[in-house]
């Protein structure tokens, strides 16, 4: 039986970078043709496993990072002023995109709107807690300060 690293995902087969052992039809005429596998050789193997170790380096770099912004966001208090009324109320409202400018301005980092997360829209002066969605499962707790422009 030869041995194929596959190159994708194969349902029932195995996932991405796994040396399996298929039959030589099977590989020859339908994995290898559609770029599911390559044929297995010493080197293609060792290859195969470089790529794996850096993916998993990469994914554990990538978390770290993440969670360190999170660090960093927890501590930080955004001010952001806006326009208001006598009693408070705002002449419109803070949007997840002003809180996503002030987080690049304050901190340089750039968090997407779609990942800073609103119940609604902020319409009164005061302290309201935001939050952030760094990564898939890492969130940070950002103190916004909103306050009348004078």
């Amino acid at each position: 039986m030869p041995q194929a690293i596959l190159l994708q995902d194969v349902e029932k087969l195995g996932d991405k970078g796994t040396v399996v052992d298929v039959s030589k039809g099977y590989l020859r005429n339908y994995l290898v043709p559609r770029k599911l596998a390559e044929p297995a050789s010493k080197g293609s193997v060792a290859a195969a496993e470089q790529r794996q170790v850096a993916a998993e380096r990469a994914v554990a770099e990538a978390e770290q990072k993440a969670t360190d912004n999170a660090a960093v966001l927890n501590k930080t208090v955004l001010t952001i002023t806006h326009q208001a009324g006598e009693d408070g109320r705002l002449f419109g409202s803070v949007t997840t995109e002003d809180i996503s400018t002030a987080i690049r301005e304050a901190r340089g980092l750039r968090i997407d709107k779609r990942h800073v997360h609103l119940d609604e829209p902020i319409k009164s002066v005061g302290t309201h807690m935001v939050t952030v969605e760094i990564a898939p499962g890492v969130t940070a707790s950002v103190k916004t300060m909103v306050v009348e422009q004078k």
